[in-house]
């Protein structure tokens, strides 16, 4: 083991107290290091990855527990010739650190500084992009066989290939898909480290896995195997008993162990992921075996730094504190986030209705259903990272007279797009979406912003989308989307609210009806969402009418018609890409009704909008209420200073 680094004692980043881990910006030099060092770099980056993320916030538990593993990866592994994907990448900082970007972690997750996640075009070292979960055995796979192809995997330079993988991201269909074709397929250089934080192994077990470890993974065992099986393999009964042997030995151990190794993989493990002289052997054993193998570890998230490993839920994403000190509470109760929000309405909805159940695929914490399990523990599921399997269970759930409430991020909705197609929309089942982290999501970046689900939700027959412009229209609309008879997703986004008060009472919202919020002339402003705020602080700049839509779809056509009648242009606003969103949606219906106006859309690019604090990515994309401002009068200076406008012209539809 390698260590613990006690509140108080990490130093600060700058403060020279990493003497090894200072000298050391790229794994060659890791590599030229002595195997009785390596324990002390732990400690240092152990230390180092606590103090870093304590000034810049950002993921903690997870990172802590990968240190060992990381180290052990880039001294065995000649990075970046051979290929290293780390699944989800949210316990690759290690990683990062080691690979040249140490310096550069005082701007982790921070506007203009690296990302909190793998990013090819950040580093030779990131050989894949990962953010959501399960894709990196597929990812490693096709390298692995295009290595093949290519010829570069023969000889002492030959290039391998290894997918870090979380228990929980092994719970994903996807995961066991590309598993069962690389067992499959012949002559590839394939590892897959299994990073399991989520069991324990005692003292005996541990020290008997370490021995079976090295044993299994040794050139001696694989030899004598492969000879074994050619000889039995004309006898074919004693060739059967012989595997039937091989198998159960290692399922006496792990009953995962046969499982993993039905599907074509050599099993190894499971071993103390954070005990070098265990990991180091295993793994130089296991470079030099051909066709896919698969390394079982333990780790503990939060390991060493007891806080953290105390309530690691806690420590998992925390912002900026002090690691002596630890988390603290704030000395004033924040406004609501609109999580809590939802959190609250999904609680006393279900005591109003017992058919109402929640879903979440592994996002308990963080969707707001931690007081439902406790309340209601027969009406929760939590189904794993399976997207794909929430929306149809909850589908099925519906055809049985069920009122399921699918409780996801936007980010992770697409995962399940073709289960909402075919089993929800196209059936017209009443299930609820409710939809996270919807628009920019500030330190996750590009990869988690919530930019499509307009565009992808509002082209299903049957569906109605919603964008609330606070957290008490948020709540309303929950009510209106669990009465509708059909699908209804409401998106709304991360963080605290405007600080409205929350009504207790659930009132259901007309669908399709928008509101005006500020009578103003000659141009009307179309807020979708949390862009009301800005859109009335433009408002009152330009005197311009602002409208809360409220809803993508069915979106208000007799309050465009209306507004038509007495404005001579249109400003839509959404915190979603332009392309396909909510402006489309407006822009089609005056289409339909034969309106002819001009028409500004405002909303993100059609390019990824980086990581950053959410307000000011926002003011970058010029959707704050000065950013509007301007380009409204940029599009429309003559007509807002009193010009002649374009007349309404009105064609029948066809």
């Amino acid at each position: 083991m390698s260590g613990v680094v006690q509140p108080g004692g990490t130093g600060g980043v700058e403060s020279g107290a990493w003497p090894l881990l200072g000298a050391i910006d790229a794994p060659a030099e890791l590599r030229a290091l002595e195997r009785g060092q390596l324990a002390q770099l732990a400690r240092e980056l152990r230390g180092f990855v606590l103090d870093s993320v304590s000034r810049t916030g950002g993921h903690l538990s997870s990172n802590l527990g990968t240190v060992e593993l990381a180290i052990a990866l880039h001294y065995v592994f000649d990075t970046p010739r051979d290929r290293l994907i780390w699944d989800v990448g949210h316990q690759s900082y290690p990683h990062k650190i080691l690979t040249g970007r140490r310096d550069r972690m005082a701007g982790l997750r921070q506007y203009g500084g690296i990302s909190g996640f793998p990013k090819r075009s950040e580093s030779e070292y990131d050989a894949f992009g990962t953010a959501h979960s399960s894709t990196s055995i597929s990812a490693a796979l096709g390298m692995a066989v295009a290595s093949r192809n290519k010829g570069e995997n023969q000889g002492p330079k030959r290039r391998r290939h290894v997918a870090v993988i979380g228990d929980g991201a092994m719970t994903a269909g996807m995961a066991f898909e590309a598993m069962n074709n690389a067992g499959v397929t012949s002559d590839i250089d394939l590892l897959v480290v299994l990073n399991d934080n989520d069991m324990s192994i005692s003292p005996p077990v541990g020290a008997l896995n370490r021995y079976l470890a090295r044993l299994l993974s040794g050139r001696f065992y694989t030899k004598a195997r492969d000879v074994g099986r050619a000889m039995l393999s004309n006898v074919p009964p004693l060739f059967e008993l012989a595997r039937r042997i091989e198998e159960h030995a290692k399922g006496m151990v792990v009953p995962g162990g046969t499982m993993f190794g039905a599907f074509g993989f050599n099993y190894v493990g499971p071993i103390d992921g954070h005990d070098l002289d265990s990991l180091i052997p295993t793994l130089q054993n296991l470079r030099e075996l051909r066709g896919p193998q698969f390394l079982h570890i333990v780790t503990r998230k939060g390991q060493g730094y007891k806080l953290a490993e105390a309530d690691p839920v806690l420590y998992h994403g925390p912002g900026r504190f002090d690691p002596r000190e630890g988390i603290l509470k704030p000395a004033t109760p924040p406004r609501p986030t609109y999580t809590q929000v939802f959190s609250d309405w999904v609680c006393d909805m279900a005591a109003l209705d017992d058919r109402l159940v929640a879903i979440t695929p592994a996002m308990r914490e963080g969707s707001g259903l931690v007081e439902f399990e406790r309340r209601f523990p027969q009406r929760y599921f939590d189904v794993g990272i399976a997207e794909q399997h929430a929306v149809t269970f909850a589908a099925g759930l519906a055809c049985e007279g069920m009122k399921p409430v699918v409780a996801i991020y936007s980010t992770f909705l697409q995962r399940g797009y073709d289960q909402l197609v075919h089993d929800v929309a196209l059936q017209n089942l009443p299930v609820v979406f409710a939809l996270d982290r919807a628009g920019v999501v500030g330190a996750d970046g590009a990869t988690h912003a919530g930019a499509y689900d307009f565009a992808c939700l509002r082209c299903l027959p049957n569906m109605v989308v919603m964008a609330p412009s606070d957290e008490n229209e948020c709540r309303q609309m929950l009510y209106t989307a669990f009465r509708h008879d059909g699908p209804a997703a409401v998106r709304y986004p991360r963080g605290a609210g405007t600080g409205v008060a929350v009504s207790k009472d659930l009132t259901a919202l007309p669908i399709g009806r928008g509101q005006v919020c500020r009578q103003g002339r000659r141009v009307a402003l179309l807020a979708f969402g949390t862009m009301l705020a800005p859109a009335l602080a433009a408002g009152e700049a330009l005197d311009a009418t602002v409208v809360n839509m409220r809803f993508v779809k069915p979106v208000d056509e007799a309050l465009l018609a209306e507004l038509a009648r007495s404005h001579e242009a249109f400003v839509t606003i959404e915190e979603h890409v332009v392309m396909g969103g909510a402006g489309s949606a407006v822009a089609e219906a005056l289409a339909a009704a034969g309106i002819v106006r001009p028409l500004l859309q405002l909303g993100l690019p059609d390019r990824c909008v980086d990581h950053g604090e959410q307000a000011l990515l926002l003011r970058l994309e010029g959707l704050d209420g000065e950013g509007i401002e301007r380009s409204v009068r940029e599009r429309f200076d003559e007509l807002l200073a009193g010009g002649g406008g374009p007349r309404l012209v009105m064609r029948r539809a066809s």
